[in-house]
């Protein structure tokens, strides 16, 4: 019985501290953007904001559309073409940034491939509806070493894990053992 109320106290310690640690690196950061573009949608000009220049493969990062005047009165979709998007992918609704709230964006987008991109935009405001597209947004490839070597160096210490609990389960045979009264 003691051990059993040992346990549900260790348990709850180990669950009360994950989620005290995990409270401060769930806050929102702020978007840096560190390169814009210029796209002239119709009578609208878009600032396309990047949060890592330049873009490569397989690593996030944030985009913010912000037309002249704000988001407040307009509407808009977005269509992304290149390598790793689908053929035949419907236009997206442009939607409010979740950490930046005064621009649409796209909130930690990766692209699998390299290659070039291109966004095109369609925008409805006051000024009636408008059309612009931003070409040859080139994604380099990814970061780092290739992925099956990223997840077989990931998987060493899991591995080494395995084979100490095994070597340890079979030292000790816990099962085996004769209680001594």
């Amino acid at each position: 019985m003691i051990v059993l109320r040992r346990l549900t106290v260790a348990v709850l310690a180990a669950v009360t501290l994950s989620l005290v640690a995990i409270a401060p690196a769930a806050a929102y950061a702020p978007v840096d953007i560190v390169h814009t573009e210029r796209v002239q949608a119709g009578p609208y000009s878009l600032t396309v904001g990047f949060s890592t220049w330049p873009l490569r493969a397989m690593k996030s990062l944030d985009f913010t559309f912000l037309p002249d005047g704000g988001i407040t009165d307009k509407s808009g979709t977005l269509r992304v073409t290149g390598p790793a998007i689908k053929p035949g992918r419907r236009a997206a609704p442009l939607v409010r940034h979740p950490r930046k709230r005064d621009s649409w964006g796209l909130d930690v987008k990766a692209f699998d491939d390299p290659g070039s991109y291109r966004f095109a935009f369609t925008i409805d405001g006051p000024l009636g509806p408008g059309e612009g597209t931003l070409d040859g947004v080139e994604v380099l490839d990814q970061p780092g070493p290739p992925l099956p070597l990223s997840w077989t160096i990931g998987t060493l210490p899991l591995l080494g894990l395995i084979v100490f609990l095994a070597v340890a389960w079979r030292r000790t045979r816990p099962g085996r053992q004769t209680l001594i009264v």
